[in-house]
């Protein structure tokens, strides 16, 4: 008895370690997988509206996958040769800018030491081009790598989307009888705030993106296409988004002029206040009812353990946590007495 006790703990345990580890290999995969049912929530919302309209699941899925990659083809072909050429600018112009940066950082704290002038020694010609060789293969196999994940990306999306019935039913199988009801209405929760956030995202990056390009323009901030587009994408970076968005240009406008950085900086503060309090709040407001505390340890968290990637799906990992905490396990409180709790925290009574 005591063996077969021991025999089944051993293959639990092995079985265990071989789950963590094979999860642990494929999660990359896992959070495209998460990002792609994402993406396919957004757009199965233009999709079933289509189908309001009499048109077939597989033709309004293809008209809205293909119609949103047109579209994105036309701004990419509109605004990419534009931000390309302001890169190529900015790279040039980068030894300057930080040349006057630390030179009005010495100035600042009264060092003004000079460096030793020495450069490194000369690299002879074969290693110079054995080295440009491997680089150019890893660069290459880092281009087809990306490559087929953007593939595989939307396959997964435009699959999802034309046919989702059988994968929803499998996601019911996973849930007994009695809880497929509750199944079913936290998907549905978490679809409608995962779709608010999106739109919301897009909408107040957007205006954003618009009102710091023709700002900086005005003051005369090189690469404005490119802080704009930086502005629009790091919308769907809650909080940290604001500083990647706003400390290059803070920085090349101080290189400048340090008035002109802090118009710079006073603009993204009142904009960030703007756009933050009055704007997405709004956008939000019926669909997302979640603490900022919330969604800022969520993006830490998944920030330090997976990157970027982490980074673009930790909101709606925190509304799919909410929806489902709140249908399956949340219990109606009585207003009067959870406000009086609260109040015994706060005032410490």
């Amino acid at each position: 008895m005591e063996y077969k006790t021991i025999s089944r703990l051993v293959y639990l345990a092995t079985g265990i370690f071989i789950a963590i580890w094979f999860a642990q290999l494929i999660i990359n995969v896992i959070l495209l997988l998460f990002f792609a049912i994402v993406i396919t929530i957004v757009l199965n919302a233009p999709v079933t509206w289509l189908q309001e309209k009499k048109m077939s699941r597989s033709a309004a899925s293809l008209l809205v996958f293909f119609g949103v990659l047109t579209l994105f083809g036309l701004v990419g072909w509109m605004v990419i040769p534009k931000m390309v050429t302001q890169v190529n600018l900015l790279i040039k112009t980068l030894p300057h800018y930080i040349g006057n940066l630390n030179h009005r950082i010495n100035d600042w704290l009264g060092d003004n030491a000079s460096g030793d002038g020495q450069t490194a020694a000369g690299i002879p010609f074969s290693g110079q081009l054995s080295s440009l060789v491997g680089r150019i293969g890893q660069y290459s196999l880092g281009v087809m790598s990306t490559l087929l994940m953007v593939i595989f990306f939307f396959c997964l999306v435009i699959y999802m989307l034309t046919n989702p019935r059988p994968l929803l039913e499998l996601y019911l199988s996973c849930f007994r009888d009695d809880k497929k009801d509750k199944a079913a209405e936290a998907f549905a929760y978490a679809s409608r705030m995962t779709i608010g956030w999106m739109w919301s995202n897009v909408m107040a990056g957007a205006l954003r993106a618009t009102i710091v390009g023709f700002f900086l323009y005005f003051m005369g901030i090189p690469g404005v296409w490119v802080w704009a587009g930086v502005t629009f994408f790091a919308e769907l970076i809650p909080k940290i988004g604001f500083y990647i968005m706003s400390v290059p240009p803070i920085l090349i406008a101080f290189s400048i002029s340090p008035v002109t950085a802090l118009w710079v900086a006073a603009f993204y503060l009142a904009l960030d206040e703007l756009i933050g309090d009055f704007v997405i709040p709004r956008l939000r407001s019926k669909t997302m009812k979640i603490h900022p505390v919330s969604i800022l340890v969520m993006l830490l968290a998944m920030s330090a353990a997976f990157g970027v990637m982490g980074a673009f799906i930790a909101t709606p990992l925190v509304a799919f946590i909410k929806a489902y905490h709140e249908t399956f396990y949340w219990k109606e409180p009585h207003p009067e007495k959870t406000a009086a709790k609260i109040d015994k925290m706060l005032l410490r009574k």
